[in-house]
């Protein structure tokens, strides 16, 4: 049977394992959000203003404001910048 572990080392490791992993999901995470970013910004030149809900989510998450709050210069004003 093997010896137990003590608590200390057993969550020294943890912490290490976890910034392991908030290290390369971050990176993971920027790319992907890079590219979401890209692909948004191509389906509200291209569309029309009634945009889907997950286009409405991504807008009012970049303006900080609801999107029942913003007009369509706003948002085209918004993927200006």
């Amino acid at each position: 049977m093997a010896d137990r572990m003590s608590t200390y080392r057993r969550m020294d490791r943890a912490r290490d394992n976890h910034a392991v992993t908030r290290t390369v999901n971050g990176a993971r995470k920027r790319k992907a959000n890079a590219s979401r970013d890209t692909r948004m910004a191509g389906l509200i030149s291209n569309g029309a203003f009634p945009y889907t809900p997950p286009v409405q989510s991504w807008i009012s998450v970049k303006a900080g404001i609801p999107f029942t709050q913003l007009t369509e210069a706003d948002v085209k004003a918004l993927i200006a910048e």
